[in-house]
């Protein structure tokens, strides 16, 4: 979106009765929005997309449903910094259902717990309780290849 700055416009005025070509307003883009580099950063970009595009007059997610949104990008986001080399990428997409999240690191390797069954361990081995948070709470889990190497995990976090 482009915005006009009017301050050179209202300081190149002359004295009243005279008269003096002020300069065309000068444009500039909106400034690119910071690339999301870290959980945190995820988190409050995931909540304020549902607050602005996914909220409407006929549906408005609960507390408790962007307090599981929160869980589900925290555990994606610190799983990208953790294992994956790096955030490479944080997507947020609103559907009908929820809101769509995709997360791209610079790993590829596919975690083996992404396709499990969600238990909780038992015993900390290693593995904590982020995929089984994420399985409970989100659906349509999808790893797939990125072009020229590493990954994107996709889920589905439902709203409704």
């Amino acid at each position: 979106m482009d915005r006009t700055d009017t301050t050179a416009i209202a300081s190149a005025a002359g004295p009243p009765g005279m008269m003096s070509r002020a300069p065309a307003p000068v444009t500039t883009a909106a400034p690119e929005p910071a690339p999301v580099t870290t959980a945190a950063m995820a988190r409050a970009y995931a909540r304020s997309v549902v607050l602005e595009q996914w909220n409407n007059a006929d549906r408005t997610a609960t507390e408790a449903a962007l307090i599981d949104l929160s869980l589900v990008v925290s555990e994606l986001a610190a799983n990208a910094v953790r294992h994956g080399g790096g955030l490479a990428g944080f997507e947020v997409t609103p559907t009908p259902h929820g809101v769509r999240l995709a997360v791209h690191d610079n790993s590829d390797v596919v975690p083996d717990a992404a396709f499990g069954p969600g238990n909780l361990p038992t015993k900390h081995h290693g593995s904590g309780y982020g995929w089984p948070v994420i399985i409970r709470l989100a659906r349509d889990i999808a790893v797939d290849p990125r072009p020229g190497g590493g990954k994107t995990v996709s889920v589905l976090v439902p709203l409704v």
